[in-house]
């Protein structure tokens, strides 16, 4: 009895000691949380993140002078470092992970057009709003038919993703919402008929939609906020850039800077309201329940890179058949080609030849991704084929016309059976290849296996399941493949002599 008395006692105390140090834990974090301002004015700067693609007029190159930013958003920035004693310090971020990026301590303050929304709520503590918005609608100015959302029933509208927009589109009951990541391209697209209308704020309408003679305002649809997104539990500093921000509005700091820019309105004096609290959200739907739109993103992967190798082989036989047989002047555009494709990033042939390329032909997104990729991989298929035709020895081309067969007869049933049996390991190694390249398509507004999960990643508040989900899907496509070339490497090797 005595033994069980002091155990029973020491494992009390076990339980006590245990609490304590959680105890002590969970304030050192709520301290070290807190002191971030105090961290931030011992360093000197305070570090905003955003997204110099967003361009004018919230944070963009000065035209004057590439070395420096400017936009209504750098002021903000500037002015609120001013009064917490410190510098501004810009760190650039994609706009569809400023959130993530700031939750893992890449910058203080997330400022740059951040709209209010519930799902951004729970995430992160926002300051009182710096500007009010509304969304604008647009529509080509021969189009009379659409005033509103509700007439744009089984038709294609643009938007940004992860955008305010982008929640009222889905509400919109029929209508298909058309993702992109730039503010430039929508309105492109618009004017070319790809989309039937764009949604975006009225600060990006009207500077990249409405001065093009072609389009026209619709109607307003919603209205929204911006707001400076600071991690939750960094309250101290929350307080602080709030208290500056409010400064900046009261003493008209903050109106100079939103008319020096045009962007005053009565809308803005409707501001009011201190620092934002992170609120709770209702539980997102979990990643799983996301898999049939991965199998959706997976079947648009796999059938663009079927189509583009497709192009890929004829063309890269083409090319290679051009530059061996075709004389100096076809031999020489060939290789040109090969060396523009090669040399160039397929990212920046995708722009060009879906949006450079649209006042003179105008494609559509899938049938760009398909040739855009077809395109460039066919330089790379060209130099396989003609490794493959260099490997053929000389003398049984020789031995062919000596026997009476013309050099196409001879290419065509000598050499080239033996080339492509050289260069067919390596083909299904670049289709490997294309079908993660394939990712690349998304800027083209083409919603393949990549994007879906980007999507997903913003919908679930979430990228780690979203990110694994994609991994294994595109793990469960390109294995195969894999395990397909080292086989027919196997087969395909020359005899040991």
């Amino acid at each position: 009895m005595p033994n069980r008395g002091r155990s029973a006692k020491g494992s009390a105390l076990g339980w006590l000691r245990g609490i304590v140090l959680v105890a002590i834990v969970a304030a050192a974090s709520r301290a070290a949380a807190d002191d971030a301002l105090s961290r931030l004015r011992a360093r000197g700067t305070l570090r905003w993140g955003g997204d110099i693609q967003g361009g004018e007029p919230y944070v963009f190159q000065d035209p004057r002078d590439g070395r420096r930013l400017t936009g209504f958003e750098v002021e903000i920035a500037r002015g609120l470092a001013r009064r917490l004693g410190v510098r501004a310090e810009f760190v650039q971020n994609d706009w569809q992970t400023l959130i993530p990026s700031l939750e893992r301590g890449d910058f203080d303050v997330a400022l740059n057009g951040i709209e209010v929304t519930p799902a951004r709520r729970a995430r992160v503590a926002f300051t009182r709003p710096y500007y009010a918005f509304a969304e604008t609608l647009v529509v080509r100015r021969d189009d009379g038919a659409v005033r509103g959302l509700v007439d744009l029933r089984g038709e294609r509208v643009g938007t940004l993703e992860g955008s305010l927009a982008l929640d009222l589109v889905r509400a919109a009951a029929g209508v298909e919402a058309v993702l992109y990541e730039g503010v430039e391209e929508p309105y492109l697209d618009l004017e070319r008929g790809r989309v039937r209308a764009v949604l975006l704020d009225n600060i990006i309408a009207a500077r990249y939609g409405l001065p093009r003679a072609t389009l026209r305002a619709a109607g307003t649809v919603g209205e929204g906020v911006y707001a400076i997104a600071v991690r939750p539990g960094e309250t101290a500093l929350l307080a602080g850039v709030d208290g500056a921000l409010a400064a900046m509005a009261s003493d008209g700091e903050l109106r100079r800077i939103l008319e020096r820019w045009h962007l005053w309105d009565e809308r803005q004096g409707t501001l009011t309201g201190g620092a934002a609290p992170p609120t709770d959200a209702a539980a997102a739907a979990g990643t799983l329940a996301y898999v049939p739109l991965f199998l959706r993103g997976a079947t648009f992967t796999v059938v663009i890179s079927l189509l583009a190798m497709e192009i890929a082989i004829v063309g890269g036989l083409v090319l290679s058949l051009a530059r061996r047989y075709g004389g100096t002047v076809v031999a020489a555009a060939a290789g040109a080609y090969v060396e523009l494709f090669r040399g160039t990033p397929v990212l920046l042939q995708l722009y060009v030849l879906y949006y450079g390329l649209a006042p003179l032909l105008t494609l559509g997104a899938f049938t760009a991704a398909v040739v855009g990729l077809g395109m460039n991989y066919a330089a790379y298929e060209s130099e396989l084929y003609r490794a493959g035709l260099e490997a053929v020895p000389a003398g049984q081309t020789e031995a062919a016309l000596a026997l009476g067969m013309s050099r196409w007869l001879a290419l065509r049933r000598i050499v080239l059976p033996q080339a492509l049996r050289i260069a067919l390991p390596g083909v299904a190694n670049d289709f490997i290849a294309l079908l993660k390249d394939s990712s690349l398509v998304s800027v083209l507004t083409v919603v393949e296996l990549t994007k879906q999960m980007t999507i997903t990643a913003v919908d679930v508040r979430g990228w780690l399941g979203p990110g694994l989900l994609c991994a294994a899907f595109y793990l469960a496509m390109s294995y195969p493949l894999s395990r397909l070339a080292r086989r027919l490497e196997r087969r395909l090797a020359p005899a040991p002599a």
